[in-house]
C-alpha cells in the first residue's frame, strides 16, 4: 500500500471515528425520509464517504433492494468496505457517476456536494441515474454565520494557522444560501425542487475532541496538514475560545443547521 493512499485511509478513519457520531449520524434519517426511501428501493450514494447514509440507506432498504455507494477518495471507500462489505462501494466523480442511466430509484447526497468542481453537471447527472418518478434529496450545510461554534474554530484557526487551514474548515458552508442552491438544482434537474432549512446538534465529547476531529481528520483530508507543535497549541487555545459551547457535563453541544433539498426526476 502506498503512502499517500495510507495517509487517505488514516484520514478517513479519524472522519468516520470523531465526525460522523457526532455530526452525521443525525442526518442520515432526514435525508432518507425526504427522497422517500423505503423497502426494495434501489439507492445511490453520491459522495458517500466512509458511508453512513449508505449504510443507514441499506438497513432501510432491506433485503429486497440494493445501495450503491460512489466517491472519489479510495480511502474512504476503504474504510466503508470494512465498516460494510454488503454494500457495492465504486470510486467515481459525482460529474461522471460510475451507473447506468435511470437506474435508480432514489439518489441521495448529504453534505457533499459543497466540494463538486462542477455542481450543476452533478445534479444533473444524479438525474440522469434516477429511473422515471424516481425522487433525489441533497443535504448541505448552512452557512458558517449561522453556525457560531465552527464560525470561532474557523477565526482560531486563520489566527493560529493561516488562511490556508482556515478556509479548509470554511469549505463546508460555503453553499449556505438556501435560495441560491435551490435555483442552481431546480435548473440543473429542470423540475421543482423542495427545501427546508432543518435545525441540528453539533456534539462532542469535549472542545478538545471537536477540534482534534478537524486538525487531525478534515484538514488532512482537505489536503492541509498541520505539525505537531502547532496541533498542540491550537488545541490548547481553543479550549478558551470555545468555552461557551461546552454543556454542563463538559461536551460540546452547538446549533448546526442544514438544508435539504428534495425532487424528483421531471419525467415521470
Amino acid at each position: 500500500m502506498d503512502e499517500r493512499l495510507q495517509g487517505e485511509i488514516a484520514g478517513a478513519e479519524a472522519y468516520e471515528a470523531l465526525h460522523v457520531p457526532a455530526l452525521f449520524g443525525e442526518w442520515a434519517p432526514r435525508v432518507l425520509d425526504a427522497a422517500k426511501v423505503g423497502t426494495g428501493h434501489a439507492v445511490l450514494d453520491v459522495a458517500c464517504g466512509t458511508g453512513i447514509l449508505a449504510r443507514t440507506a441499506a438497513r432501510r432498504v432491506g433485503s429486497s433492494g440494493r445501495v450503491v455507494g460512489v466517491d472519489p477518495n479510495p480511502g474512504m471507500l476503504v474504510v466503508a468496505e470494512r465498516l460494510d462489505d454488503t454494500i457495492d462501494w465504486r470510486q467515481g466523480t459525482a460529474e461522471e457517476l460510475p451507473v447506468e442511466d435511470r437506474s435508480f430509484d432514489r439518489v441521495v447526497s448529504q453534505f457533499g456536494i459543497m466540494f463538486f468542481p462542477d455542481p450543476e453537471r452533478a445534479v444533473q447527472e444524479m438525474v440522469r441515474a434516477l429511473a422515471p418518478g424516481g425522487r433525489f434529496a441533497i443535504a448541505v450545510w448552512d452557512s458558517l454565520e449561522n453556525t457560531p461554534a465552527y464560525a470561532r474554530e474557523v477565526d482560531l484557526l486563520h489566527r493560529m494557522a493561516g488562511p490556508g487551514a482556515a478556509d479548509a474548515l470554511r469549505a463546508p458552508f460555503v453553499l449556505g444560501d438556501r435560495g441560491a442552491v435551490q435555483q442552481m438544482i431546480e435548473g440543473a434537474a429542470s423540475s421543482p425542487v423542495d427545501a427546508s432549512t432543518v435545525e441540528g446538534r453539533g456534539r462532542f465529547p469535549g472542545v478538545r475532541s471537536m477540534v482534534e476531529a478537524d486538525l487531525r481528520g478534515w484538514l488532512p483530508v482537505m489536503g492541509v496538514e498541520l505539525d505537531e507543535e502547532l496541533i498542540v497549541a491550537i488545541l490548547a487555545a481553543a479550549e478558551e475560545e470555545l468555552a461557551e459551547f461546552v454543556a454542563p457535563d463538559g461536551r460540546t453541544d452547538f446549533l448546526s443547521p442544514a438544508h435539504i433539498f428534495s425532487g424528483r426526476r421531471g419525467d415521470a
